[in-house]
């Protein structure tokens, strides 16, 4: 089991194994028949409210961690995606450009901390 993390708009690897999208909505200027993604799971994204707040604001960085990880405590859909990563190699894509304060950051860490304690 490998978990990895990258943008749509980056290279695509024999390593990436399964390509998950993690978010909402489709990335701009990506169609879906070239964008190599095996599947979109958009239940795990941070809801409409919480993405629109953030806006991708680096200075409410610490504030979306904790909105979304409480978001994603009663996410059913989480489970799905936590035994598929038991099972196989998974990249989680995004499309924002900041690769230091996105959604896939915190949903690996929830991801990887869920499946160490079991």
């Amino acid at each position: 089991m490998l978990l990895g993390i990258k943008r749509i708009y980056d290279k695509v690897e024999l390593t990436d194994g399964k390509r998950v999208l993690i978010d909402g909505l489709w990335p701009r200027g990506v169609r879906k028949s070239t964008s190599n993604i095996d599947m979109w799971f958009k239940e795990v994204a941070p809801s409409k409210e919480l993405r629109l707040w953030f806006s991708h604001d680096p200075a409410k960085w610490e504030g979306f961690k904790k909105r979304y990880r409480n978001e994603l405590e009663s996410n059913d859909s989480l489970n799905t995606l936590i035994n598929m990563i038991k099972e196989e190699d998974i990249t989680l894509v995004y499309a924002t450009k900041d690769e230091k304060h996105n959604n896939a950051i915190v949903l690996a860490e929830v991801i990887k901390e869920r499946i160490k304690h079991g």
